[in-house]
């Protein structure tokens, strides 16, 4: 083989080398160009999807009926397209003692979850509500439509002695809120978790925003 062809066939290998290298940086642009597309589409469909599950938000309304028994009203006003709505109510606690140090001669974390750190609780075993009248499983609600459930005064912790003990805990919550957690579910859709306050007066407390 001449000088000539030699160079030719150098040169010839240097360009299918360049174009195979060309092809595979192409190939890799393109790849990569396709799944960024895919996860900017993947994100747009996530925000629309978070977008419409807020928009359906259930619209509630409850109170609190002081009558010869207290009982809690629970009304479904909106969105109809939602249909029967699952409802579990929990009763919170007017701020969260989990976190606090324990410190010598003061309660437990046992004994301090084991109270009721609001005006009232579910009454216990009747609307299937637990031993500490704390929640009560999901009921269904059908728009328009509210549902009730009974509810005692809560009990007072043990450490609150003394012939006061029971008036220093019914004065400390005398006109506190009725704290809840509203979880909905509807098939098909992530659940919905909402906060109320309640308030004693008997007006209604609106969630849903």
């Amino acid at each position: 083989m001449s000088i000539v062809d030699t160079s030719i066939a150098a040169a010839s290998a240097a360009f299918s080398g360049l174009a195979a290298w060309g092809a595979w940086k192409a190939s890799r642009e393109a790849n990569e160009a396709a799944l960024k597309a895919n996860e900017t589409a993947v994100s747009v469909a996530q925000i629309e999807r978070d977008r419409w599950h807020k928009e359906l938000t259930p619209q509630l309304r409850i109170k609190l009926q002081a009558e010869s028994d207290d009982v809690l009203y629970i009304r479904f006003d909106s969105p109809a397209m939602l249909g029967e709505l699952n409802i579990q109510l929990t009763i919170r606690d007017d701020f969260d003692r989990s976190r606090l140090p324990h410190l010598a001669g003061v309660p437990t974390p046992e004994q301090t979850a084991e109270v009721i750190w609001g005006p009232y609780r579910f009454r216990p075993r009747i609307n299937e509500a637990d031993e500490l009248g704390r929640s009560v499983p999901a009921f269904p609600l059908l728009l328009g439509d509210r549902h009730r459930l009974a509810l005692d005064p809560s009990l007072k912790p043990s450490w609150y002695e003394g012939a006061d003990g029971e008036q220093r805990w019914r004065s400390e919550y005398s006109t506190a809120p009725i704290r809840l957690w509203a979880t909905c579910t509807v098939p098909d859709h992530t659940p919905w978790k909402l906060a109320f306050a309640v308030p004693q007066d008997g007006s209604w407390a609106l969630g849903g925003a």
